[in-house]
């Protein structure tokens, strides 16, 4: 793959772009905690394949001082110790809504969701995920490469 950015979409598009850009800003980290907003983060961003960010995510967990080899098993998730119930609910929500219509966001799931969150939580934790999910879809399909240096 071409690391040229095929359309800079944040210039051709500011207002959309601006727009996304404030919904991410809008996740309530102080509500689910900053450290699980960003393993959600990054794990749809490696389910979606999306290396910038990946490691945009990746570098604000090292900023939060998450253990690096945290971060290596954040794709095992179910087979690492590091995760508390809370981010292992989070981790599954988050994998089941990326994969939506190959998923079934079942009822099933969503109790054990509320076992672990409030609704106001659940409602934030999902518009979370939506938003990383269009930031990896537009920086995928468009291209935004990942630099060497950050």
């Amino acid at each position: 793959m071409t690391q040229a950015i095929r359309l800079p979409y944040f210039q051709l598009a500011p207002k959309a772009f601006d727009l996304l850009y404030k919904l991410s800003g809008a996740v309530r980290k102080d509500l689910l905690g900053a450290r699980l907003v960003d393993l959600v983060f990054l794990r749809v961003s490696q389910i979606n394949g999306c290396a910038y960010c990946i490691d945009m995510h990746w570098r604000d967990l090292i900023r939060l001082e998450v253990e690096p080899r945290h971060l290596n098993a954040v794709a095992g998730w179910r087979e690492a110790p590091f995760f508390t119930e809370r981010e292992r609910a989070a981790l599954r929500w988050a994998e089941i809504v990326t994969a939506i219509p190959h998923a079934d966001a079942s009822d099933a799931e969503f109790a054990a969701l509320r076992t672990q969150f409030s609704d106001e939580e659940i409602a934030d934790l999902s518009f979370a995920i939506a938003a990383i999910n269009a930031w990896n879809l537009l920086n995928v399909s468009l291209r935004n490469p990942l630099t060497e240096k950050p």
